[in-house]
């Protein structure tokens, strides 16, 4: 079951919030490969949200290989299940080897990314 909570409180963007909520719910499993989920029109009433807002969320899901769009069919959690995984062990893998080529220890290099973390 797809359920999605979005404060309109809250300092993150209503979109991102719901990027952030479907990529947690594929990674706890709740949301698995060939799962459709509700179109664009149906989530943003049900979420009070423009349409604008969620086919945001939705394409840079896409983008991300998280969901797919089968056309009229709507769209699913795409069948790689978590790509989000993938391209942060990349990115991790890019920032060693930078950091590599820059002569910097490791202990230097986990102080830059604890101070990119706390911004």
């Amino acid at each position: 079951m797809f359920t999605v909570t979005i404060s309109h409180d809250s300092p993150v963007p209503p979109y991102e919030q719901l990027r952030l909520a479907v990529i947690a719910q594929v990674r706890s499993g709740e949301l698995t490969a060939g799962t459709k989920i509700p179109t664009v029109r149906a989530l943003a009433a049900q979420l009070n949200l423009a349409p604008n807002t969620v086919a945001r969320a939705y394409r840079e899901l896409e983008a991300d290989g998280v969901l797919e769009t089968r056309g009229r069919q709507g769209s699913f959690i795409a069948s790689s299940g978590d790509p989000t995984r993938d391209a942060a062990g990349r990115a991790a893998t890019a920032y060693v080897s930078a950091i590599r080529r820059l002569g910097l220890d490791d202990e230097t290099a986990l102080r830059y990314v604890k101070s990119a973390l706390e911004y």
